[in-house]
């Protein structure tokens, strides 16, 4: 069966998913689904998100919500319950240059980006970003929908909520848990568990809201 491969957003974030994408080698196409008509490195826009049925219809078999988020994830959500409702598959998207120990669980529609590190016994749940650089330690645990940023570092058996977002550069001290829909700042240092809907920064890393 020929794969053929959605992306559900044009922006930034498409960019790097596109590349790695097209590392796999996996798929006989890529289109990408957005509002405004514009390719991303050579790959075009096939429709909007209303054009997703007839695209299923079409022959195309696969999704990826390629809309980023900071701190907001309701229209990503959104998205995964569409493509699921519709029937197509949501694959996890990992660069080629990632490091992936054995013994991990990965969800569906997560993407790994480059040189990311997953240890072993890690897991991350559906539709998370461990982006460029990041390093998940052992036994970490990063919920749905979560955004690990670049250069980012969990230590071993820290577990990340769901909707959560670790800024660029952010490090987290091992066996810690940061709250489902938490926002960390980018450079904390995080020694102290953070509640659920907290925004946090610092160093060390303090709850302001």
């Amino acid at each position: 069966m020929n794969r053929r491969l959605l992306l559900l957003g044009g922006g930034g974030h498409c960019r790097s998913v596109v590349d790695s994408a097209l590392s796999l080698n996996i798929y006989d196409e890529i289109g990408i689904v957005d509002f405004k008509d514009s390719s991303c490195l050579g790959i075009p826009v096939v429709g909007t998100d209303d054009d997703l049925p007839a695209l299923y219809s079409k022959g195309w078999t696969d999704a990826f919500i390629t809309l980023g988020s900071i701190g907001n994830t309701t229209v990503r959500r959104k998205l995964f319950q569409l493509i699921n409702s519709i029937g197509l598959m949501v694959p996890a998207i990992i660069d080629p240059s990632a490091a992936v120990a054995a013994g991990t669980e990965i969800g569906r529609g997560v993407f790994i980006g480059k040189n990311a590190v997953l240890n072993t016994g890690a897991s991350v749940g559906d539709c998370a970003i461990i982006n460029t650089g990041a390093v998940v330690e052992h036994d970490c645990s990063v919920g749905a929908f979560a955004h690990v940023s670049p250069g980012a570092v969990l230590c071993g058996e820290v577990t990340v909520g769901a909707d959560a977002h670790v800024g660029a550069g952010a490090v987290v001290r091992q066996q810690l848990v940061i709250g489902e829909h938490a926002l960390i700042g980018a450079g904390s240092v995080v020694l102290r568990e953070i509640p659920a809907h907290a925004k946090a920064y610092g160093n060390p890393c303090r709850v302001v809201e």
